[in-house]
């Protein structure tokens, strides 16, 4: 009877357990989510006014070296230079280090002039990291544990996520899925998904649509296509292994011969400004036309995912802030749409496999992207996106946008490697 009484008492004790934590993360997630939200709004405001302004001025391009001046000094001032970006909200979660506040208005800024002035960037970078903040700020205001606080930054991140990108599902899985390849953080599933969906609500509170395709050209499912959307999915990884690898050497030159920082995004802005000269304003911002001409109509020009992996490469390479995701859909789209012809697919189909694809190579999330196409293209052709994506995953290797992400587990075996992402 005593044994009895102990077991129930102790079923009530983790019923309890199980409650409160029930509530506690769906009361810091809403939270979380909602300023996520409100924030995520004003900074695609931010970013769709400034590019409206560049592209009605284009000779704002060639103030980019001036703007990378500025952000330089943004990064100095506050002492984050060095060592603020993506890579320390990522280790951040594995380390339960500490997320400077001051992080959140430096890299909101930096972002802005960098598209105002024509830098190739995406806004995912800002976006994680905004979140970062967020979640980390949060965490210490509640007074949240070193064990907890890993949770409170993927919910951060995965608010800010969704609230860029209206994907929600996607956020939720990108956050937990990213830190370390092999191994998704399943505590932080329920926080994670009420803070994408409370931030994707706020989005739409402020009249922000998420991005959503429909796919018409879709093939017929049959062996052949199948091996063909697979040559897409090799493409990609070869263009995943070559991006990711100039990008981080790039950088690397870029700090042992210009070690100050003033000169070093000078230096790159020059560079980005001549290119804009030479070639025109194509390849600068974020390029959202290019990829809606890509993915409905199956149009790009044959070089055009080469010179918008140039102009990114330097843009961030040297030091100017935003993202690389929106410039891994323009450079994916465009190898897709020009590949697909040659392979007996639509452009426009190809377009959006070679989005997915890449971007799956370079960031080391295969569910997250079979949920991304699910939520830009729709579920017709699904089979299609997963066999791209699965071929580009395992043939990327351990190469990725983020350094600071750790492969877990082997892509080739059922095998621990722990090994660093190069």
């Amino acid at each position: 009877m005593d044994h009895f009484k102990q077991t129930v008492r102790h079923d009530a004790v983790r019923v309890r357990q199980y409650i409160i934590s029930f509530f506690k993360w769906s009361l810091i997630a809403v939270v979380t989510g909602g300023i996520g939200g409100a924030l995520g709004a004003g900074f695609r405001w931010a970013i769709t006014y400034v590019t409206d302004i560049r592209t009605a001025n284009p000779w704002l391009c060639y103030l980019l070296p001036a703007g990378g001046v500025i952000i330089a000094f943004l990064y100095r001032v506050t002492k984050l230079s060095g060592h603020a970006d993506t890579n320390l909200i990522i280790n951040s979660v594995r380390s339960e280090d500490k997320v400077p506040i001051t992080l959140a208005p430096v890299i909101f800024l930096s972002t802005v002039i960098t598209h105002l002035f024509g830098g190739s960037a995406g806004r995912e970078g800002a976006a994680l990291q905004l979140g970062g903040c967020i979640g980390s700020f949060i965490g210490r205001v509640v007074r949240l544990n070193e064990k907890d606080m890993p949770i409170a930054l993927m919910c951060g991140m995965s608010g800010l996520f969704s609230a860029l990108f209206g994907t929600p599902l996607t956020a939720t899985v990108f956050a937990m899925e990213v830190i370390s390849v092999g191994i998704i953080y399943y505590s932080a599933f329920l926080p994670c998904i009420v803070a994408a969906l409370t931030a994707f609500g706020v989005t739409n509170l402020f009249g922000l649509s998420p991005t959503k395709y429909v796919l018409e050209d879709i093939p017929q499912l049959n062996i052949v296509n199948i091996l063909t959307v697979a040559v897409i999915g090799i493409a990609a990884a070869v263009l995943s292994i070559i991006f990711c690898f100039t990008l981080e050497k790039t950088h690397q030159y870029a700090v042992r011969f210009f070690r100050n920082e003033y000169l070093r995004t000078a230096v790159g802005g020059t560079a980005i400004a001549l290119l804009t000269l030479l070639i025109g304003t194509r390849y600068n911002g974020i390029g959202g036309e290019v990829i809606a001409e890509a993915i409905t109509q199956g149009k790009a020009l044959p070089y055009d995912f080469i010179l918008k992996m140039v102009f990114t490469v330097i843009t961030i390479g040297f030091g100017y802030k935003g993202g690389e995701i929106i410039p891994t859909f323009f450079i994916g789209a465009a190898m897709g749409a020009t590949i697909a012809p040659l392979l007996g697919l639509s452009g426009s189909f190809g377009a959006a496999v070679g989005l997915i694809a890449l971007f799956c190579a370079v960031v080391n999330c295969p569910i997250a992207s079979v949920i991304l196409s699910i939520e830009l293209f729709g579920s017709n052709g699904l089979i299609f996106f997963a066999v791209a994506l699965c071929v580009s995953y395992m043939l990327s290797g351990y190469y990725s946008l983020y350094s600071g992400q750790k492969i877990m587990y082997s892509k080739r075996r059922a095998r621990y490697i722990n090994k660093q992402a190069k």
